[in-house]
């Protein structure tokens, strides 16, 4: 029988990892970002349509089935040194039933915890994202009781795409656990939750702003290190404005009911997304709900988080783009003059830090894209992760 313990990886030879939960492809990008030596050995993702936006930009389709039925002999069989996980998060989110680990949609990530122990040649290093909430979550506790009986060590972070330059809020937990045998660049920081990116940085803890901490001063700081939003968009002219000859554009083709996208075109074929006017909000939607929107505008440094209900709800789903900026941001000015668009899906995905050369498919319907995203991570903030995660200690 062959012996058990963590695969041994030579200097030179790549990083072999498994993707579980691929989605469309953030970690892989992620990797790439951070410039690991890595081989994607496989990736796994139930989607189909997620499926189909990962195999058109890595030319490599997930593997589709069921995670839980693998067995240790299968995850054995891969030899990877690294998992990289980014499981469904709908079990912790402060707005679902919050069933934790009694939640099905838990089950699958929980199936491969049990199998840690089991393997002959477990993992060297694993990576799991997933919501705020996940820390304090029943799923957590038993995560960390399997890892540190597994002789693994783990640094936790909740992060966001703010404290990296990117004018997107999106805080994030993070978790990193190594082999006792391959300890992390910062050891200090083993068995702690932080709020800072310090040790990626190479910073002292003192030194990076906290997103914990909720000070006007605090929070100023943070977002005058963000770009503008302007640098992320698509359509943008040398104003940084859309206009019309009229001066107002509003969608014609975009659902008048809040709770629902279009029936039209929007649900077929994608090939019509690049059409700007598909994306301007409509006059009933800002008078019923103008009120509970967020509006940003092109040189606002921070816009809200995106969920995968964007574009089908206004409110609490992310923010809206005025693309006629008033000439005072007073709440009281119209909403109608100020010409409310989406964010369109190339400019989520930029917020995201996605490359350029990500694309989706024709085939995937606008709503689809939203969706996908909306379950997407942030390459801005996973890539200096993993570069930490996976150098290797001197």
């Amino acid at each position: 029988m062959e012996a058990k313990g963590p695969l041994c990886k030579r200097q030179d030879e790549p990083w072999r990892v498994l993707e579980f939960y691929s989605g469309i492809g953030g970690m892989r990008y992620s990797i790439i970002r951070a410039g690991v030596n890595a081989t994607i050995v496989e990736a796994f993702d139930i989607n189909d349509v997620a499926n189909d936006v990962y195999q058109h930009n890595f030319g490599h389709r997930p593997c589709q089935g069921n995670i839980q039925t693998l067995s240790a002999a299968d995850l054995d069989s891969y030899r990877a040194h690294a998992w990289l996980l980014s499981p469904p998060c709908q079990p912790y989110t402060r707005q679902g039933l919050q069933k934790d680990s009694s939640d099905a949609r838990a089950s699958s990530f929980l199936k491969i915890l049990e199998l840690v122990p089991q393997t002959l040649q477990p993992p060297l290093m694993l990576f799991v994202e997933n919501v705020v909430g996940f820390e304090t979550s029943d799923t957590h506790r038993k995560m960390i009781e399997i890892l540190s009986e597994t002789d693994f060590v783990t640094q936790e972070f909740i992060l966001s795409p703010l404290q990296f330059g990117v004018p997107y809020s999106r805080p994030r937990y993070f978790c990193l656990a190594k082999r006792k045998s391959s300890p992390f660049q910062n050891p200090i920081f083993n068995s702690q939750l932080l709020w800072a990116p310090s040790p990626l940085l190479g910073h002292d803890g003192n030194t990076m702003i906290n997103v914990s901490d909720q000070s006007q001063e605090s929070w100023d700081k943070l977002l005058q290190a963000c770009d503008s939003i302007e640098n992320f968009l698509e359509f943008k002219n040398s104003s940084n404005r859309v206009e019309t000859e009229s001066g107002i554009l509003h969608a014609t083709n975009v659902s008048t009911d809040v709770s629902e996208a279009s029936e039209g075109s929007d649900e077929g074929n994608g090939s019509d997304v690049n059409s700007l006017g598909h994306y301007f909000v409509p006059l009933s939607l800002i008078e019923r709900w103008g009120s509970a929107m967020d509006i940003v505008y092109p040189d606002s440094k921070r816009c809200c988080c995106f969920t995968k209900s964007y574009y089908r709800y206004v409110k609490g789903t992310g923010s809206l783009l005025a693309t006629i900026q008033p000439k005072t941001k007073d709440k009281a000015s119209s909403l109608e003059e100020q010409c409310l668009r989406y964010f369109t899906p190339r400019e989520v995905a930029n917020l995201h830090s996605f490359p350029e050369d990500f694309h989706f498919p024709k085939h995937i319907s606008l709503r689809q894209r939203y969706a996908l995203l909306g379950n997407s991570l942030s390459v801005a903030v996973v890539a200096p992760l993993l570069r930490y995660l996976f150098t290797e200690s001197s």
